[in-house]
């Protein structure tokens, strides 16, 4: 791991990095290039190889817009800002943060004026991450979502809870990320082609698809936190590990308006591989039914006496609390939804930084019927402001909404089903290879949802599969 201490050189060492790379991609030898390979490939408009030409030349026109100088600012105020956010955070103080996060807003409102947008600034912050979300369209989606999910949390919060204290306090650490890596690799995470290491915050990160990386919880107080955020990282790692081999170092494994690798098409699409591991398979009863027995035989002191019935309530249950990363299935879109409101607002200027903090409280209290008790559980908690990430979290409720879409459609196949039911997860990944993971860019999300559903983005099977979840969790029929 990198020493506290030399965070800001490496802030800088990437923003001299991304803004060497953008000049590489707008040289003049790179426009030839282009040209050369858009009249090798004028023949065949539909291949892959007219695909890269179109997108480079789009990410060309794109940086042409982006002025070098805010490229360069961005990045080192992102390293400025992350560090005034930690020491807001170590003081519980808001008001620390406020002037770097006005600073970042200024910096994202320049940046959405210079790429363009039609009806919203925040839409050029959307598209960064995620095309096919704009304002108009995530107002729709998330309203019907809030609409939906507010009524269903509160009966279920009203009804008995399931005893789950058996999940809390300390655990073997290395007995936990045995049986963690274990069921990583059940479900289809190649450790000949990756690794799993201690982080403070875990994520997933890939060079290519030989060599993509998970961190996960370096001391977890949690049993099921630790085996579902290892689900959910290793749901982001079989996606990059299934990109077609073809496309390795190729514009259709490359972010080239963030200028990183990925194979992933979008935040979206790559978090729906993570939830419908995470969430549809490995919250399910059938799971457990397989893989309880491995856990209890880990852990016997804690599980003896718990049966999988038990076990599988206590796993889903749902309570209210004021921390994103903390949420439970059902609750966790709420607070994504008044995160994305507060963005929004913020780059319209309707809400002045000022207000951020109340706007905050409010919306936590109003969403989830919870008091905020201080800004490093409030509006501190998420470090994606501090990065500069505005446009990004409205993409985990994306993803719920995706992974549902696709693992519904997934089970009409009734091999997929069966598999399931027997602990044999090849069905599911090959029809995910097949339908999402092998295209990398090549498609954009709603493109590839129609191609695999049938329909582009539909938040239908997602508000049923919550619907039913929770009713016979919680025995609401």
């Amino acid at each position: 791991m990198m020493p506290a201490s030399g965070a800001a050189t490496r802030g800088q060492q990437i923003a001299t990095l991304t803004v060497a790379a953008r000049d590489l991609l707008c040289s003049d030898a790179m426009y030839r290039a282009v040209d050369e390979a858009a009249r090798a490939f004028e023949d065949a408009p539909g291949s892959a190889e007219a695909e890269m030409v179109r997108q480079v030349r789009a990410a060309q026109a794109y940086h042409a817009r982006i002025p070098a100088a805010l490229v360069e600012r961005r990045n080192l105020l992102g390293v400025r800002a992350h560090d005034v956010w930690a020491e807001a955070c170590r003081a519980r103080d808001f008001a620390i943060f406020a002037p770097a996060l006005s600073e970042t807003v200024d910096v994202c409102r320049a940046w959405a004026e210079a790429a363009g947008y039609e009806d919203h600034p925040y839409d050029a912050l959307l598209t960064l991450y995620e095309q096919g979300n704009t304002v108009r369209a995530l107002d729709a989606l998330l309203g019907r979502l809030r609409d939906h999910i507010i009524p269903l949390a509160r009966q279920v919060h009203a009804a008995p809870q399931p005893e789950d204290s058996f999940l809390s306090g300390r655990f073997d650490i290395d007995r936990v990320q045995a049986v963690a890596r274990a069921l990583a690799q059940h479900i289809g995470y190649d450790l000949s082609r990756g690794r799993v290491d201690p982080a403070l915050h875990p994520f997933e990160l890939s060079f290519t698809r030989d060599d993509v990386r998970l961190t996960t919880w370096a001391a977890p107080q949690s049993l099921s936190k630790a085996i579902f955020t290892m689900l959910h990282e290793a749901g982001h790692g079989i996606y990059e590990q299934n990109i077609d081999p073809a496309y390795t170092r190729t514009p259709l494994a490359t972010d080239l308006i963030m200028l990183y690798a990925v194979g992933g098409v979008s935040f979206g699409m790559h978090e729906s591989q993570s939830r419908l591991w995470e969430n549809h398979v490995g919250r399910s009863r059938a799971f457990w039914e397989r893989h309880f027995a491995t856990l209890r035989d880990a852990f016997p002191e804690r599980l003896a006496g718990v049966s999988v019935d038990r076990f599988w309530r206590a796993i889903n249950r749902s309570a209210p609390g004021t921390h994103r990363t903390h949420a439970d299935e059902l609750t966790y879109d709420l607070h994504v939804i008044f995160r994305t409101d507060i963005e929004r607002d913020l780059i319209s200027g309707s809400l002045p930084v000022s207000e951020v903090r109340d706007a905050w409280n409010d919306a936590t209290e109003a969403a989830l019927g919870v008091s905020v008790a201080n800004d490093a559980e409030g509006v501190l908690q998420d470090v994606h402001w501090a990065t500069g990430q505005f446009g990004t979290f409205c993409n985990y409720t994306v993803g719920n909404v995706v992974a549902a879409q696709l693992f519904d459609t997934a089970q009409a196949d009734g091999a997929i089903g069966a598999g399931l039911e027997r602990a044999d997860y090849a069905p599911l990944r090959g029809w995910l290879a097949d339908h999402v993971m092998r295209h990398g860019r090549r498609h954009v999300r709603d493109d590839l949802l129609t191609r695999a559903t049938g329909r582009a983005m539909d938040p239908s099977p997602y508000l049923a599969h919550l619907t039913a979840r929770f009713a016979e969790v919680y025995d609401l029929h």
